[in-house]
């Protein structure tokens, strides 16, 4: 399990330059990948010797100026909760502020490794401005600058020292790990009691039930399971956070130890933006995925409520439009079987292996029937094509221009790959690399 570092402070104080120093590139807003059009506000770091999962707490909950102290609160009150470290930024230019002591004071009583920094000190005389800062007391205390670099390398050896060791458990590659994920009250323990058929955890209709996630292990069909139910928000007592907005927190850490996740929907609210938030990062996290909709009994249905279901997440979620969906009632039992089958059979895909000699003939028949568009002026060539992983499936592709092939051209091959081996249920995973061509 990957630990998780949340970034916390005031609006403007720089955390968001911060985090795309750490991540290691400027996070755009909106993703330039077709179909995944939503906030940035986390990532999986793996530059430094421990890998972490980086939250970056300004991009919760959009900035009120009447509700700032209330924001900073919330914001911290999250960092305390879920993250393993916590940096807390300061703005070294504005000096210290009422909100930057008040929120000291409630990390003082936090029972986990925080670092105090004071951010966009980029010289000699900002460090003695900085100077204020000491009267906090609170013992070692970072100045850097994010925009230039400064300090940050010196600062993430110590927060990298003070991580917890990444632990997986179960490492054995017999067990499918499937992570049931979704927002609040979407009847996610309820769908985990209903498969493994007896309570296993918590199901209560009020959302933030006082649990922690839980690890299943069983079997089915001779095969055996790891069942990972995610508990959103933690703490049934501090329901003064939005939930819709932080309960990705908790997912992220289920979907990293995935093989397969089940993205869990409310039939009766149908798809929000949080789910698009959770799913997205399933797909941008490799993952196989299925769109379990619960409650499904529950709707007044026509000869058209399914279809028009359907369409409503192939709209949604054009990103995924390999995941199955399962519509469901975990309250009732209705259909539960079909959500078993539907992993073991996309874990199969997702652990498919195709033959080199296949590959090249799928791969050239593609290429002959569609060109690939020019690029600068220049023709795209490819030469050949291997599956160098599994989970998900990845191939490189040699070709003359690795960076000419355009996103469209891509998402054609990876059709064709996916028409031609059956891949329905699995994303896959292309890599462009060059290579000179053999004479």
């Amino acid at each position: 399990m990957m630990p998780l570092v949340a970034i916390v402070g005031r609006p403007n104080v720089g955390k968001s330059t911060l985090f795309n120093r750490l991540v290691g590139r400027r996070k755009a807003i909106v993703d330039d990948m077709p179909g995944v059009t939503r906030d940035r506000n986390y990532e999986t770091v793996t530059r430094f010797e421990t890998p972490f999962i980086l939250i970056d707490t300004g991009g919760f909950e959009p900035v009120s100026e009447d509700r700032l102290l209330q924001q900073m609160r919330e914001q911290s009150q999250l960092a305390m909760e879920e993250a393993d470290v916590i940096i807390f930024l300061m703005d070294g230019r504005a000096g210290l502020t009422p909100s930057d002591v008040e929120v000291v004071e409630m990390l003082r009583r936090v029972k986990k490794p925080v670092f105090f920094v004071v951010n966009k000190v980029d010289g000699e005389k900002l460090e003695n401005e900085a100077a204020d800062f000491y009267t906090l007391g609170v013992g070692t205390l970072h100045t850097i600058s994010a925009e230039h670099n400064r300090g940050v390398i010196d600062l993430m050896e110590e927060v990298v020292a003070a991580l917890p060791k990444s632990s997986t458990r179960l490492d054995d590659e017999d067990i499918t790990r499937i992570a049931v994920v979704g927002r609040p009250n979407v009847g996610k323990s309820s769908l985990v009691n209903r498969l493994l058929g007896f309570e296993r955890v918590v199901a209560n209709p009020t959302p933030g039930t006082t649990r922690d996630s839980v690890d299943t292990l069983f079997a089915c069909n001779k095969k055996r399971y790891l069942l990972i139910d995610t508990a959103g928000i933690r703490r049934k007592g501090k329901t003064t956070q939005k939930l819709e907005k932080y309960s990705v927190v908790d997912s992220l850490r289920s979907i990293e130890r995935a093989d397969v996740v089940l993205i869990v929907i409310n039939a009766e609210e149908g798809v929000t933006e949080q789910d698009e938030r959770i799913a997205g990062y399933a797909f941008e996290a490799g993952k196989a995925c299925i769109f379990v909709v619960n409650k499904w009994d529950t709707l007044a249905k026509d000869n058209s409520t399914l279809g028009k279901f359907v369409d409503q997440i192939k709209t949604e979620f054009k990103y995924l439009s390999f995941a199955p969906i399962v519509f469901v009632s975990a309250k009732s039992g209705q259909r539960i079987n079909r959500v078993m089958e539907e992993v073991e059979r996309v874990m199969a895909q997702y652990s498919k292996r195709v033959s080199t000699s296949d590959l090249n003939r799928v791969f050239s028949e593609a290429v002959e029937k569609h060109h690939a568009p020019l690029s600068h002026g220049r023709r795209v060539k490819f030469y050949f094509a291997t599956q160098v992983g599994t989970k998900p499936p990845t191939f490189v592709l040699f070709t003359n221009q690795p960076e000419g092939v355009h996103f469209s051209y891509e998402r054609y091959l990876m059709n064709k790959f996916r028409e031609a081996f059956d891949f329905t249920g699995s994303p896959l995973k292309i890599i462009f690399r060059g290579r000179e061509r053999r004479e």
